[in-house]
């Protein structure tokens, strides 16, 4: 069975296309300031990296602050481990 292409339009829900960002020799992108501002990201933040992967290959990469992640994580799999403990 084939996976659903995970950068398809449908499942990009409210997603926008910001800006175009260029990898430097150490590997390093610039998020624009502007879109820093509006996502409220500082300098030292952590983000998380999350790619999605089809037929061997990264067709989508995206950044999720950590805590935003942590917080879902815990929504999702809290109830669980409390049943465990």
């Amino acid at each position: 069975m084939v996976s659903e292409v995970c950068c398809e339009e449908r499942s990009l829900g409210g997603c926008k296309l910001e800006a175009l960002v260029t990898l430097d020799e150490k590997g390093q992108i610039v998020i624009p300031k502007d879109l820093r501002e509006k996502a409220k990201i500082n300098a030292g933040d952590k983000l998380a990296v999350i790619y999605c992967e089809r037929e061997g290959r990264v067709c989508c990469i995206s950044l999720i602050r950590a805590e935003d992640l942590a917080e879902s994580i815990t929504k999702v799999f809290g109830p669980i481990l409390r049943e465990f403990l």
